[in-house]
């Protein structure tokens, strides 16, 4: 390699130039690793639009929404077919519309009798349907009555036991005028309790 003669008068050669200033290299250096890095993660972050966009997209392979959509398209396609046939055979749908209304006038002499007799049954339904509709508010009624009374109950047992507390709390918590516990409480409470798994 040759040597070359720097500004200053002394000699370097190309590799020593590389080298020569720290700054430089180090912010090179720190490049390099951030280029690393972003290949390995996959490239830059996204932007905040982005992110909320892609989050919309739904992408996701969902094979019971494909098999639906798939039903869907081949009910549709039947249906389809069906009308263009129906459209293909004009003849067959006058035929049909000129047996039903004999069939109709034959019919209208049972459905007068069976109209009554429905509209009878309708009747006795709706009052029955009314009595069970009576019923089951009473029921209701009762239910909530006996939930509020239990409710009522807890509540007061609740404060009862929590006054109770109170009080023993007060007497546990007295002190002597030296800041000694009470003695005389703490064997009241060893006494109670000892009775109290006796019986």
């Amino acid at each position: 390699m040759k040597n070359r003669i720097s500004k200053d008068g002394s000699y370097y050669s190309r590799e020593n130039n590389k080298g020569s200033d720290p700054i430089k290299n180090k912010k090179f250096m720190m490049m390099q690793t951030k280029k690393k890095n972003m290949k390995r993660l996959g490239g830059g972050g996204l932007s905040l639009d982005s992110f909320v966009n892609a989050k919309t997209k739904n992408d996701n392979y969902n094979p019971a929404f494909i098999k639906k959509q798939r039903e869907f398209y081949k009910n549709a396609k039947y249906v389809r077919k069906y009308k263009k046939s129906l459209q293909h055979q004009p003849g067959q749908d006058d035929s049909s519309l000129a047996t039903r209304p004999l069939q109709d006038e034959n019919e209208n002499g049972e459905a007068g009798k069976m109209n009554q007799t429905h509209k009878k049954n309708q009747k006795n339904s709706s009052r029955s349907l009314n009595e069970l509709f009576e019923k089951k508010q009473v029921e209701d009624e009762k239910a909530r009555i006996e939930r509020e009374a239990i409710n009522r109950t807890k509540e007061e047992e609740r404060e009862r036991a929590l006054s109770r507390r109170k009080v023993l709390r007060e007497k546990m918590l007295k002190k002597t005028k030296f800041g000694q516990p009470v003695m005389k409480h703490r064997i009241e409470l060893l006494l109670e309790t000892l009775q109290g798994s006796a019986t």
